[in-house]
């Protein structure tokens, strides 16, 4: 199998794992735990997954095994990504969902694939072929309709917090890919994750807004989202980043939202609507033409 579409299986398997984040975070919140609080557990534990990963690696391949350490300019870079990059998309995020529907908040968060294209064309020299922008307009359309519900108010500063995210994620991902030209995906999400892990730790701290689980049910959402949705997605993501690169990288990712519907209606009981469907099939189209995009 070839490089691209090792890379395009490899996004796609992060966008599954990061669209688990809703039903896990729902459950968490169900059994008493704070956002601060379940996004600082969801890192720290992802933390740890991953840094076990990686020297579990390095102690099986010996010399094979990339080294830890970053230059100083991309160990800084690195760690601003998660601090800053991951931190900010979480909480700006989160803003729009307190202030306006949760569908209205994902519609905006849901336009970074056009951002991501527009950076990585810009800075990066990566050629948008007429396919990836035909793809990205087909899957922007797709989550439109999946996210759309109808209720909640336009909220202004709402609005202004999550389109600030989608800009910030889209940096993110351009930024990853510029390091990943010459670090290893091991390594960089061996730096972001605890850095995010520290930023959210902190801001629990300070927003004396720190709980802890009091059931197995919360344990396991915790467990779950830090392996799954944290050190899983994130490695998957820059290993499929690294491969296929900003724009296209980004396109893929929207098909983490038809995976959190569906996860939604079977789990949690959430209704599926005719245009949740058409929204999906459309993702999916996008996705297709992706993979199926010449370099």
């Amino acid at each position: 199998m070839d490089s691209d579409r090792v890379g395009s299986l490899l996004v796609l398997a992060s966008a599954a794992a990061f669209g688990t984040l809703g039903v896990l975070g729902e459950v968490a919140f169900r059994e008493g735990l704070s956002v601060p609080s379940a996004l600082a557990f969801r890192f720290v534990l992802g933390s740890f997954v991953v840094w076990v990963g990686v020297l579990g690696y390095r102690a099986t391949t010996g010399g094979d095994a990339p080294a830890l350490g970053l230059p100083p300019r991309e160990a800084v870079t690195a760690i601003a990504l998660g601090a800053v990059g991951y931190a900010g998309v979480s909480y700006g995020f989160f803003v729009g969902v307190e202030r306006m529907s949760a569908g209205l908040a994902a519609v905006i968060l849901y336009t970074y694939p056009l951002f991501v294209v527009a950076l990585a064309a810009t800075f990066l020299d990566e050629r948008v072929g007429l396919r990836t922008a035909v793809a990205a307009g087909l899957t922007l359309s797709g989550v439109v309709l999946i996210s759309w519900t109808g209720a909640g108010a336009f909220d202004p500063l709402g609005a202004a917090a999550t389109l600030a995210a989608a800009g910030l994620y889209a940096a993110y991902i351009v930024v990853s890919r510029v390091i990943l030209e010459s670090a290893d995906e091991r390594v960089l999400t061996a730096y972001v994750a605890p850095a995010a892990a520290a930023s959210l730790a902190l801001v629990a701290t300070a927003t004396d807004a720190v709980t802890f689980p009091t059931t197995a049910v919360g344990w396991g959402a915790i467990a779950a989202l830090g392996v799954v949705a944290t050190a899983f997605a994130m490695f998957a993501f820059f290993a499929g980043l690294a491969r296929v690169g900003a724009g296209r990288a980004g396109v893929l990712s929207t098909a983490e939202p038809t995976v959190a519907v569906a996860l939604g209606a079977a789990f949690l009981g959430e209704p599926v609507t005719p245009a949740m469907l058409a929204g999906g099939s459309l993702v999916v189209v996008g996705v297709v033409l992706v993979q199926t995009a010449e370099e």
